[in-house]
């Protein structure tokens, strides 16, 4: 399992908290997010309502990139609370 190491920082169990809450509410909206843009788009392409059905695609692939930083953002605490101690 990949996780931070919280250890090399002061306040590492406030800053645990913090991190894991952020990236949990952000992995939730991200899902919450396609779903509701998913299902926008198949309803409009049914309708043949084009404009609404071309900004629903774009709210799907808003939502993946923003699942994907969301899951990036771990990597990039572990490289910083890693280099932090080095500094």
């Amino acid at each position: 399992m990949v996780g931070p190491d919280f250890g090399a920082v002061g306040g590492s169990g406030d800053l645990r908290a913090i991190v894991g809450a952020l990236l949990t509410y952000g992995l939730i909206v991200a899902v919450l997010m396609l779903v509701i843009s998913a299902t926008t788009w198949a309803v409009a392409s049914g309708s043949g309502s084009w404009h609404t059905a071309q900004k629903a695609k774009l709210g799907c692939f808003v939502a993946i990139g923003g699942a994907a930083l969301t899951g990036a953002a771990l990597t990039w605490a572990n490289w910083l609370l890693d280099i932090g101690p080095h500094l």
